[in-house]
């Protein structure tokens, strides 16, 4: 049996009690060393055969996979945050399924979610923004061109963007060309969650210069909106006088 398992955000003890369970029980683990933080695998048992896939090929993960299987261990396949965000997963539980090797997956705290604990900011406020962009820049992995960082800023929504940190100047430059004002509040979270994490607080302007002075190339998201700011209204699920399945509205 193989477990995807979602290692979290950053911070070790903010990986779910089933996750922290199937990597103790764990005969192998295959980690994503670039990114998931080594004292998980602290809670592994002494026996554990462990692997960092940092240095390895699609093929050679499967093999090892393969390898386990064939001596009925267990393996917990760990990728950083939670697997369905850019975890290159489908390619392995496709794979594993022409195998017939069977697979579960165990979802994770994402980055974006540690992010705004980090910032203390709800993405979805009333009035300000009720819908939330995941995404990232063309890079080595294109990215499809209706999906293109101006014309999602045209909706103006809370923006996270993944691995774009390098590239601060450009996604400035289209995020305002698509349609955000040059004044809107953006963030920049280094490891969320992680003991040495770091936040950069600025205008949407200034994110290049703010990138470019912290040193910061890589590990790191972006996020952008008025989500950030302070204008935004009451939620009316709390408000007095709006009736819910659970109590009657107060008419005085």
């Amino acid at each position: 049996m193989v477990h995807f398992v979602g290692a979290g955000c950053g911070a070790a003890d903010l990986i779910t009690l089933r996750g922290k369970k199937l990597i103790e029980a764990a005969d192998v683990i295959i980690y994503a060393g670039s990114l998931v933080n080594p004292e998980l695998l602290e809670y592994a048992g002494s026996s554990c055969q462990i692997y960092n896939s940092a240095f390895m090929t699609l093929d050679e993960v499967i093999g090892v996979i393969e390898n386990a299987e064939q001596r009925k261990l267990m393996t917990v396949r760990l990728h950083t945050g939670d697997p369905s965000i850019y975890g290159a997963v489908r390619e392995q539980m496709d794979r594993l399924k022409e195998l017939g090797i069977e697979y579960d997956i165990c979802p994770g705290v994402s980055s974006f979610c540690g992010a705004a604990a980090s910032l203390e900011c709800e993405y979805t406020l009333p009035g300000t923004s009720q819908t939330v962009i995941l995404t990232r820049m063309a890079g080595r992995t294109a990215v499809p061109e209706k999906e293109s960082i101006a014309s999602l800023a045209e909706h103006r929504a809370s923006m996270v963007i993944f691995l774009s940190v390098s590239m601060a100047d450009e996604l400035s430059e289209q995020l305002i060309k698509g349609g955000y004002s040059p004044d809107t509040p953006a963030a920049v979270v280094y490891k969320a969650t992680w003991k040495d994490e770091k936040i950069i607080r600025c205008r949407l302007s200034e994110l290049p210069k703010a990138v470019k002075d912290s040193g910061i190339t890589k590990t790191a998201l972006i996020t952008v909106g008025e989500h950030l700011g302070n204008e935004y209204e009451l939620s009316k699920l709390y408000s007095p006088g709006f009736e819910t399945g659970f109590r009657k509205a107060d008419t005085k």
